[in-house]
């Protein structure tokens, strides 16, 4: 990795890349600091003074931005959420699916302005929810009519701004840039976490043995934790396919042996985020239309408590319990929906037999197909338990009293970025060091 962050640095085009995405990131950053106008200052330093909850979840992501209520608040969560939209209205409406699957470079940009267009309205709508049920807090100046819609288009504009700066850093800077973003935006909790585990070691009394020995064992699982993320976004199951000699012209050529590379997690940390929107939801909603819901009873009450224990742990372990078994169910079954929504064993199967291949030992046609489609379901169910015994435990962590910025989630994007970011620097120097025929 070293190596090719090195190597980047020598070649000035890949180098300009970089310090124009290291300059949009600074200001991301610069952003997370300024406050949305009408906001009363005071008055937020103490509402937010414990970010918890759905609060909690969208801080973190935004890096900050939300407990400060900047004009980056709501993070580029309206986009997350839109693109998970368009794409399941892809596989249902023909005419997007079309747009997706044969519209080519058009095609992209189409879906890419429509993705846009749903994002400015679900930041709408996010920023009157947030405008309702912040204002009995007292963060506001007032709640008029005019200062709700300055407050509303600073929130939107704030989302524009994070959706420019993320096309920016695709096309003109190094890796995806909504990924990046909220890469930032997690990483930024680095020093919180630092904090904590010095104030494990040195407490008011002084040195602490046991904090030391406690301090020691959470760096040892983050570690433990990162290696085995790492380990099963790298590894891949490699069914061979061999193909027979066949004449190309005048010449017969000779039989080719390949692979079909299939990744352990090849649904990625997708599944996460469709089962924490699933998750969070209900608590959003209540939370806009029911004011001071946390101290209030009733089934509202429960379903609110019941939404937010996948961020939260003040509402207790029952809650956590239910919660927990819930989200793992739906990080299986959208493993198994995404996973199958990129991989068609029988379209690969109909592919393989057309081009005169087979997998050794295995009939072509229907019998391929069926292998195939066992293979993928065994990964399927390793690489869905993985990540949402990555995502729970976390959850009961919580009750240590440990105030740990990283979750298993966060954990999970991070290293996946990291992963793809500097994949992406080393296929642009393969690129500009690749000797062409004219050399």
């Amino acid at each position: 990795m070293f190596k090719t962050i090195k190597n980047a640095l020598k070649t000035p085009e890949v180098r300009k890349r970089l310090l124009y995405t290291l300059l949009l990131i600074v200001i991301f950053r610069l952003g997370c600091y300024i406050t949305v106008p009408g906001v009363n200052t005071i008055a937020l330093e103490e509402a937010m003074s414990s970010t918890d909850g759905i609060a909690g979840l969208i801080n973190i992501i935004s890096g900050g931005a939300f407990s400060r209520f900047s004009v980056f608040a709501m993070s580029i969560s309206p986009y997350i959420t839109a693109s998970i939209v368009i794409q399941l209205l892809s596989m249902i409406i023909p005419s997007l699916e079309r747009l997706t699957k044969e519209g080519g470079e058009q095609g992209r940009k189409k879906i890419n302005k429509y993705t846009k267009i749903l994002t400015i309205i679900l930041a709408l709508v996010e920023a009157i929810g947030l405008f309702l049920s912040y204002g009995s807090s007292g963060i506001f100046v007032d709640t008029s009519f005019l200062t709700g819609a300055v407050v509303v288009v600073g929130l939107v504009a704030g989302t524009a701004i994070l959706m420019w700066l993320g096309d920016q850093i695709t096309n003109k800077g190094i890796g995806n840039g909504i990924s990046i973003l909220i890469f930032v935006g997690i990483i930024s909790g680095l020093p919180g976490f630092v904090t904590t585990i010095w104030d494990l070691i040195m407490t008011d009394a002084g040195f602490s043995t046991t904090g030391l020995l406690l301090a020691i064992g959470i760096i040892i699982g983050a570690i433990i934790l990162i290696a085995g993320v790492v380990f099963v976004q790298q590894a891949e199951r490699r069914i061979p396919v061999q193909y027979s000699k066949k004449v190309v012209g005048r010449k017969m050529v000779g039989a080719q042996n390949t692979h079909i590379p299939l990744k352990l997690a090849m649904a990625g940390v997708m599944p996460i985020i469709f089962a924490s929107s699933f998750m969070t939801f209900p608590a959003m909603i209540i939370q806009i239309f029911v004011s001071d819901i946390a101290t209030q009873t009733g089934f509202l009450a429960g379903l609110y408590k019941f939404s937010i224990a996948t961020s939260s742990s003040s509402v207790g372990i029952g809650y956590t319990i239910a919660n927990a078994i819930v989200y793992l169910l739906l990080i299986v079954g959208f493993t198994f929906f995404y996973t199958y929504a990129t991989f068609n064993p029988a379209e690969v199967s109909n592919n393989i037999k057309k081009n005169g291949g087979f997998i050794p030992g295995i009939r072509a046609g229907k019998p391929t197909t069926e292998y195939l489609s066992s293979v993928i379901s065994k990964l399927t169910w390793f690489g869905g338990l993985f990540l949402a015994l990555i995502a729970i435990i976390p959850m009961f962590l919580r009750f240590t009293n440990l105030n740990i910025a990283f979750g298993g989630t966060s954990i999970l994007i991070v290293v996946g970025v990291a992963l793809e970011t500097i994949q992406q620097l080393e296929s642009q120097l393969v690129m500009r060091h690749y000797k062409g025929f004219l050399e």
